[in-house]
């Protein structure tokens, strides 16, 4: 019987002539797209029609079990294999025995007669997830080829309706955030194609990211071999419309259609086996329908395809979700043109995590540079200053010495040959990707170790951010972004100060003289590591030192530690209520509090405006306090900070001794310890700057937040966390103009999603190529990781592989093993032995806390936390730069 809910206004069955690409709703991803693609100029798709998700939603809706059987599956553990396969087992039997009712089977047996009763057609499923920019859900559910007969067709259509529910598919949608019961099925049937040959075109190179190169992948017979890897597929690589590589298998097996239906696996004639499954000719122009099917979806496609005597056939076009995306705006395409070269700031920054709109548009409003945004995250285009030898030899060095992997990156970039020839030198190099102005290093530096110029600097900084912070209180509506646009231009003359860049590049020069120079007459080895150590006016180094004095005014009282050990990290922001109910909890709470008045403005990823701060969340910073409870006693703070300092000077009097004793000694004593003192002077501000910022970003963000609040008040936003998607333009359209556009703000929430699940590379080009760079050394054993030498020193011990702060739980010799440490993660350096990191530089935050701290530490370990794991034995060789893996 007819469902009558179902009746008004339903469209069960289309043809895809009539199916447009703004139907995925109802025709799901596949159907829509495949409506589109055959209308694109020049591309044939077989015909076909497609069953709706009207008409899946009628079905489940007449079957109640499937309601309760959804209810079960969303309340199970993801990570129970077992019970979400013996569920999803349990759907999948009740949607299939639930059949299709007359009415409507009677429309698809009607669709098939009209097609052609006697055909062979391709039963594919079709869901409303499915083939989206963020996420393919390539092969989640099920596709049936050759079925002959009405019969035939209507049984797997409800077949594939059942593979909603699979284990896969259950998992993926689980994976990707996305609700089982907001997800429907349509079935796409079209008439059966029997290719000689059939195969994959991807319209980027997958693996490179590469636009402008095209790759075919291709074999004889149906494409279900090279799906299922069967066979080793010929592959064709297409640049500029030739072919420039290619690589012929030997084909053994191929999939061919049987007369009665279905499919059968075939030994492929011996005279056949080596023989080119396309012409260079054909592989062209299958390129050549694949750019016009990427030009109509705005995007590099990933299509099946299959050729037949009359010609391609397109059979199904989806976008790869797993390139890093381009920034805007891609250069105008052609042969003759240079590509466009970004370098990451976040690899410089120590963030490489996808940011949020308001976050990245915040971080190009305040920088120095400009800045392109992808994939969440921000690029400096450094293609002018590729062209020119001076700017290229300069920019080679400056991020050599800060990130050897970003210069081996350029430098494989730059072995292309794409660049052309060389412009002359136009002025100044300009100032790094990492967006600080750059100085110099001969010209304009800092010479004398004069601490009043670091404390002259502070006062500066710390009387500009009064000020901001007087003067915002007052500031809400349009007059705030009147107010920022003022603030933004306050906050870029605070970073330009020429006096605090010189001071910053008098403590980076120093350290490299230091290390060049000692290396040169003493043999020593990163020598600066030690000689900075307990540097006086290092705000992070204090950060992490004032924790463990938290930690003394917690640890006299058993009460607040038990009460903290049970403190909901994710869910207890209110723990310092309950904490002055406790014996000794009024002076705990004091110390807190005195803390974040000082550093409540930093948080993991702090150059992300939307991220939140310590004093938002404290319950972050219970983890780390507990660890400094139980690893260290009273007064540790002091005695590090005092055992560092005179372990660096008695560095400097055995250095300056053994130098008085070579030729030429005493010049060479007196020029080493002046920049040991230049080194101990300057070396703890190059930490400061980073502060201040972090200070104004945490005075903007409260107004912000102040104004989301009162959007949310007014019914023009949902709620405040929706200025997150927004970039700072687009919120200040709203506040302005009292609108909000929702599908914007939903569309931004799912690219997020999928921007956290992509890897940044250090190098990227405008026509795709990301590039990580490599470390070119033979000096590391077999086996070993190779990194960065940042802090010397050598140290084995477990591996504590961590992705977040709130995961802190250290025990004494542990060695942290992290994607990226960027100042927050200070306090937690004081309670390991090692650090290890995926992305960092010699200059960068984790790099001078380590060598303040005297930790061994490598860091640019490519893949570190999924190459070592948890609880490992590795040791660390601070000095040399690789990390073993002991077992």
């Amino acid at each position: 019987m007819r469902d009558e809910r179902f009746d008004e206004g339903c469209e069960r069955v289309l043809d895809l002539g009539e199916v447009h690409e703004d139907q995925t709703g109802l025709v799901g991803g596949k159907g829509a797209r495949l409506g589109a693609l055959s209308r694109v100029d020049g591309v044939r798709v077989p015909d076909g029609f497609c069953v709706t998700t009207d008409a899946f939603r009628q079905v489940v809706a007449a079957t109640p079990e499937v309601d309760v059987l959804l209810d079960r599956l969303a309340g199970a553990d993801p990570d129970d294999r077992q019970a979400v396969r013996a569920i999803g087992a349990e759907v999948r039997r009740a949607v299939e025995e639930a059949g299709i009712p007359d009415d409507l089977a009677a429309e698809i047996t009607g669709a098939v007669a009209r097609s052609g009763e006697g055909a062979a057609y391709a039963v594919r499923s079709s869901a409303t997830a499915e083939d989206l920019p963020t996420a393919s859900f390539a092969g989640q559910q099920d596709t049936y080829l050759n079925i002959v007969g009405s019969a035939a067709v209507l049984r797997h259509i409800s077949r594939c309706w059942a593979s909603l529910f699979t284990e896969r598919a259950v998992i993926y949608r689980r994976r990707n955030g996305i609700d089982h019961r907001t997800v429907h099925m349509a079935v796409v049937v079209q008439r059966m194609v029997f290719p000689d040959v059939s195969g994959v075109l991807f319209t980027a190179d997958p693996v490179t990211g590469d636009r402008r190169t095209a790759t075919v992948d291709a074999g004889f017979g149906l494409g279900e071999a090279l799906v299922s890897g069967l066979v080793n597929p010929d592959v064709f690589r297409v640049r500029d419309g030739q072919v420039v590589a290619r690589t012929i298998a030997v084909k053994e097996r191929a999939v061919h259609a049987l007369p009665g239906g279905g499919t059968q696996e075939v030994a492929v004639e011996p005279e056949q086996r080596e023989r080119p499954a396309l012409t260079d000719a054909q592989a062209v122009e299958l390129v050549r329908l694949g750019r016009r099917i990427e030009d109509r979806f705005g995007r590099p496609q990933d299509i099946e395809w299959c050729l037949t005597d009359d010609g391609f056939r397109i059979v199904q076009s989806r976008p790869i979700t797993t390139l890093f995306p381009v920034p805007d705006p891609v250069p105008e395409t052609g042969e003759n043109r240079t590509p466009n070269v970004y370098v990451s700031v976040g690899h410089q920054q120590m963030m490489t995590d996808a940011m949020k709109p308001l976050g990245w548009s915040m971080w190009q409003r305040t920088a120095m540079v400009p800045m392109h945004e992808a994939g969440g995250r921000l690029f400096v285009d450094v293609t002018p200053r590729l062209a020119s030898p001076a700017s290229r030899a300069a920019l080679l060095d400056v991020t050599g010495k800060g990130d050897p992997l970003v210069r081996d990156a350029l430098e494989t970039v730059l072995e292309r040959g794409e660049f052309g020839p060389s412009v002359p030198d136009a002025g100044p190099a300009g100032p790094p990707a990492g967006g600080a102005p750059e100085v110099a290093v001969t010209e304009a530096s800092v010479t004398e170790a004069d601490p009043a110029i670091v404390a002259e600097l502070v006062e500066r900084s710390e009387t500009s951010l009064a000020a901001l912070e007087r003067d915002i209180r007052t500031k809400s509506g349009p007059e705030l972004f009147d107010f920022l646009a003022e603030a933004f231009e306050e906050h870029k003359r605070v970073l330009s100060d020429p006096l605090s860049i010189r001071a910053i590049m008098a403590g980076m020069e120093a350290t490299w003289w230091l290390n060049d120079k000692l290396g040169e007459w003493l043999g020593e080895k990163n020598a600066a590591d030690t000689l900075t150590l307990s540097a006086p006016g290092n705000i992070t180094s204090e950060m992490g030192l004032d924790l463990l004095d938290v930690a003394d005014a917690i640890r006299p009282h058993p009460e607040v530690v038990a009460f903290l050990n049970d403190v909901d990290v994710q869910d207890g922001d209110g723990f310092l209520d309950g904490l002055v109910k406790l014996p000794g909890g009024g002076a705990a709470r004091e110390a807190i509090e005195t803390y974040l008045r000082r550093y409540g403005m930093r948080c993991v990823g702090e150059i992300d405006i939307t991220r939140p701060r310590w004093s938002e969340r404290p319950a972050t910073l219970v983890p780390p306090i507990l660890d400094n409870v139980r690893n260290f006693g009273p007064g540790a703070a002091e005695r590090r900070f005092e055992q560092g300092r005179l372990r660096a000077l008695a560095t400097e009097q055995d250095v300056l001794t053994r130098l008085r004793a070579l030729p030429d000694g005493e010049r060479k004593a007196e020029e080493t310890k002046r920049m040991i003192d230049q080194v101990r002077a300057f070396a703890g501000y190059r930490e400061y700057p980073k502060y201040g910022i972090v200070c104004r970003y945490f005075l903007y963000k409260q107004a912000l937040l102040a104004e989301a609040g009162r959007l949310v008040r007014d019914g023009v936003l949902a709620e405040p966390e929706d200025v997150s998607y927004l970039t700072f333009q687009e919120l200040e359209d709203v506040v302005r103009s009292r609108r909000a556009d929702d599908r914007l703000i939903a569309r931004r929430r799912e690219e997020f999603r999928a921007y956290e699940t992509l890897t940044p590379p250090r190098v990227l080009t405008s026509d795709g190529d990301a590039v990580s760079g490599s470390y070119r050394r033979d000096d590391v054993p077999a086996g070993a990781l190779a990194g960065l030498a940042v802090s010397t020193g050598s140290v084995e011990g477990r591996a504590r592989v961590m992705l977040d702060l709130a995961d802190a739980e250290l025990e004494e010799g542990d060695i942290l093993v992290t994607r990226f440490t960027d100042p927050s993660w200070s306090p937690l350096f004081l309670g390991v032995a090692g650090l290890v990191t995926e992305v960092g530089g010699l200059m960068t935050h984790g790099a001078v806390i380590a060598r303040e701290y005297g930790l061994p530490a490598v860091v640019g370990v490519d893949r570190a936390t999924r190459l070592i794991r948890d609880g490992q034995r590795i040791r660390v060789h601070g000095t040399d730069g690789y990390v073993e893996i002991l077992d």
